[in-house]
């Protein structure tokens, strides 16, 4: 069964994987790029991972959308313990370089280099039986990307935006690091500030990545 992917604008993303659906960063009350009216539209997810607390990364969204769906909220633990606070039950905590395991997926939280209001940024490697995922959550370019070679990712999602994250040249060197076999560039073009052009970040990323790019809402089955 092939998995799709739909882009929520900003670094959110819907992965259905096996029929499992994996929300991550679900910013879409106050997203200018979101192809949602608001988060009552999403009606279904099974797993909600967040990144660390910047606004623009679905904190507040997540804790709505899991009261509604019953979805397990993956975090950091600092964060879990603000989701506790707002009555959610079902949350798993971790931190830099541990896995948690839901139902088939293990998740690895991956260091980003940002920052946050509330425990450590991450990103979160994500390993299924039938396919695995990157997203870098915001980050600047690090070295240790490179260890990431070794997990033979079907997808990472990488910010390519600057100001706040890493900008096109390093995110094409990331890729380089990081060999996944697809590569859809995300946290772009939201506001002014971090407006970039996707096809330049194509242009610079060489075999065997494939790079697709999504416009919000745009889905794709790999």
């Amino acid at each position: 069964m092939p998995t799709n992917i739909r882009f929520l604008g900003h670094a959110a993303f819907e992965i259905t994987v096996s029929g499992s659906i994996l929300l991550v960063d679900p910013f879409i009350e106050g997203n200018p790029k979101s192809p949602l009216s608001s988060e009552e539209d999403i009606t279904e997810a099974d797993i909600i991972l967040v990144t660390h607390d910047h606004y623009d990364h679905g904190f507040e969204d997540a804790i709505k959308i899991a009261k509604r769906t019953g979805a397990t909220i993956v975090a950091v633990a600092e964060l879990v313990r603000a989701f506790k606070e707002d009555g959610l039950k079902n949350v798993i905590p971790g931190n830099l370089g541990g896995m948690v395991s839901v139902g088939y997926f293990k998740i690895t939280f991956f260091p980003a280099v940002h920052s946050s209001n509330v425990g450590s940024p991450c990103g979160f490697i994500v390993h299924h039986p039938d396919f695995s995922f990157y997203h870098a959550g915001d980050t600047a370019f690090f070295g240790d990307m490179a260890c990431l070679a070794d997990e033979k990712l079907d997808l990472a999602l990488l910010p390519i935006g600057s100001t706040y994250t890493m900008d096109i040249n390093a995110a094409a060197k990331a890729v380089e690091l990081i060999r996944p076999k697809t590569v859809i560039p995300m946290h772009y073009d939201t506001f002014p500030a971090i407006k970039a052009d996707p096809e330049e970040f194509r242009s610079l990323v060489d075999d065997p990545a494939k790079v697709v790019i999504l416009a919000p809402g745009e889905s794709v089955s790999l």
